[in-house]
């Protein structure tokens, strides 16, 4: 299906959500049926790549080279710069710093749990991790190499990346390559997953929730969240236009149009995954919001056309937090890198 069928479907359910009742009766507040736990998913251990798993080297060199600022123009940033794995996957700004201190245009997603998503970046021009990993390297507002050339250079250079590339890609005759090295990358992120509360809920444990996340559940749901927000990362997994209902405050960033260049796409943006919400702020697409609840409250308005209550407010929030899950600490461990 395509984007724009998606679209049009996805507002014909979100104008049915604004007809929802905002409550059940209080007897069902905290009851779900299978239907609706069938929206959503719990995480895998591991998002592979099809038909590519990956293999123990190729995740030890992926997090080398996440770490890496040698691939910086000036040796100065890394994936890792704005999308810290110890303060999960983001640098709380509205708008990253890359290479000498330039200020990008939008904020940097997380990349725990980003392997599954249907596509990478908030404008989708990116089919899968190993894909996006690549793309900031050369971005003279990120990462700012001047061209593959230059990072292959400072990789070969290394006699211990060149071992390290040896050992992850071991059938190649010159295993050093751009596209390896986003390759690698990929594999690492493909490991960095978030398990939750709320992933032991949908596998029946009774006792992973609280009371009051229930109850959030219920808002969530009653509010229409899950037309957009639903699989297994709670989001992720389709575009959607920002003020789908009512209009989004800022117009500045025409969205996925930038990579199309279809007027239909004008204002569409990946659906955020909610998985870790809670501490990933600023949120949207320009970091334009610090506060969860006030981001909650634009939601409803702007794509489902719902002004909730401040109660509905704190009930989702409540509920958001059973997708905060367990960083890998072993996984991420800042590695010893490669010289």
């Amino acid at each position: 299906m395509s984007p724009h069928v998606v679209v049009r479907a996805l507002a014909i359910v979100a104008l049915s959500a604004a007809c929802v009742p905002d409550r059940l009766p209080e007897s069902l507040t905290t009851e779900f049926a299978a239907a609706e736990r069938a929206l959503f998913a719990p995480l895998p251990v591991v998002v592979e790549l099809p038909g590519q798993p990956a293999t123990e080297a190729q995740v030890s060199l992926g997090r080398a080279l996440f770490h890496e600022p040698l691939l910086s123009d000036g040796h100065d940033v890394s994936c890792n710069s704005c999308h810290a794995l110890n303060a999960w996957g983001t640098d709380g700004r509205r708008v990253s710093l890359g290479h000498d201190g330039r200020a990008g245009t939008r904020n940097a997603p997380t990349e725990y749990n980003a392997a599954g998503h249907l596509a990478q970046f908030w404008d989708g021009r990116a089919r899968d991790v190993e894909a996006q990993a690549n793309g900031p390297i050369l971005n003279p507002m990120e990462v700012g190499m001047p061209d593959s050339a230059a990072v292959l250079a400072h990789l070969r250079a290394s006699p211990m990346y060149v071992a390290a590339f040896r050992a992850a890609f071991p059938a190649e005759r010159d295993p050093i390559s751009y596209d390896n090295a986003g390759r690698a990358i990929g594999a690492f992120e493909r490991g960095l997953v978030t398990p939750a509360p709320w992933d032991r809920f949908l596998a029946g444990d009774s006792t992973a929730f609280t009371t009051e996340q229930r109850r959030g559940l219920r808002s969530f749901l009653n509010a229409g969240c899950q037309s957009c927000h639903a699989g297994i990362n709670v989001g992720g997994d389709r575009f959607m236009k920002a003020g789908l209902i009512n209009a989004w405050p800022c117009q500045a960033d025409s969205g996925r149009y930038h990579v199309t260049n279809n007027p239909n796409d004008r204002f569409l943006f990946k659906v955020p995954s909610l998985r870790n919400i809670a501490n990933t702020g600023p949120y949207f697409h320009d970091g334009s919001v610090a506060d969860l609840s006030e981001a909650v409250r634009m939601m409803a308005h702007h794509q489902l056309g719902k002004d909730l209550t401040p109660e509905q407010v704190r009930a989702i929030v409540a509920y958001l937090g059973s997708l905060t899950g367990t960083l890998p600490l072993d996984y991420i461990a800042y590695p010893q890198k490669p010289r």
